[in-house]
Parts: structure tokens; sequence; C-alpha cells
């Protein structure tokens, strides 16, 4: 990893909340909010916002882990901003704290995402060695 990345550093995401993002399963809408499953990609990406300017070329961030407390609704056409927080680095472990603010100034979701710095070649090595297990000529 490049030199730079800190605890304590910020990055931040804005996204508005569409009728494809509200609480649905098998294309059928349980709640016309947000959704949990929404606002874990927007936390991800957001925290995904703070390794992108330390990845070398031969390397890739990888989610491991997603822990969310979702604890307001979001309407359709309200703003949601993410903000991920790293608060720590382990290596290649990287955790950031994210907190999701609609723009009614409710906190709608907290939560922490956890990535693992790891080496492309690898990574994809793996991803080529279970494509030929499910071909059946691995």
């Amino acid at each position: 990893m490049k030199p730079g990345l800190e605890i304590g550093q910020k990055r931040m995401i804005k996204a508005k909340v569409t009728p494809d993002m509200y609480a649905q399963f098998e294309g059928n809408i349980i709640h016309p909010v947000y959704s949990t499953v929404a606002m874990v990609y927007h936390m991800e990406w957001a925290a995904r916002q703070i390794i992108l300017p330390y990845l070398e070329t031969h390397e890739e961030g990888v989610g491991v882990s997603v822990v969310v407390d979702h604890i307001s609704p979001t309407i359709a056409g309200m703003e949601v901003t993410v903000t991920a927080t790293l608060t720590a680095l382990d290596g290649v472990k990287v955790v950031c704290d994210v907190e999701v603010v609609n723009d009614a100034g409710m906190v709608a979701g907290k939560g922490a995402v956890v990535q693992y710095i790891v080496q492309k070649e690898t990574f994809y090595k793996k991803i080529e060695q279970l494509e030929q297990t499910k071909r059946g000529d691995g």
C-alpha cells in the first residue's frame, strides 16, 4: 500500500433514495423506504473510498465484514450522506466506522466495514480456481 493511510481519515458519499432502493424481496416491495441492502452497499462504497487512493497497481481491496444497525427510515427523494471513518489499521486489515444521515438530519444507520488489502494476482487465481471447479476441469 502507498504511504499516508491514517486513523481518523474520512470519506463521504451522497446518494438520493430511489424506489429501486426500497426494502424488497423477489421484486415485492415490503416497505417504501431505503432498504438495509442499499444502506450496506453505500456503507461499503464509502469505506472503499478510504483505501482507493492508497492501493498499489498490484493490490485490491476486498470487503470481508459489514456490521449495520438500521436506525430510522428514509423515504424516496431524500438524500443520504454516508461517512466512513478509518478507525483501525492492522497490516492488511482496514476497519472503518460508517454513519448514514438523511437530509432530515436523522441518523438512518451506523455500522462498520472491514476490508483486507490483497494481492490481485493471488485473489484472481482463487477466482479462476473456482471457475475451473464449477466447469469441472479443476
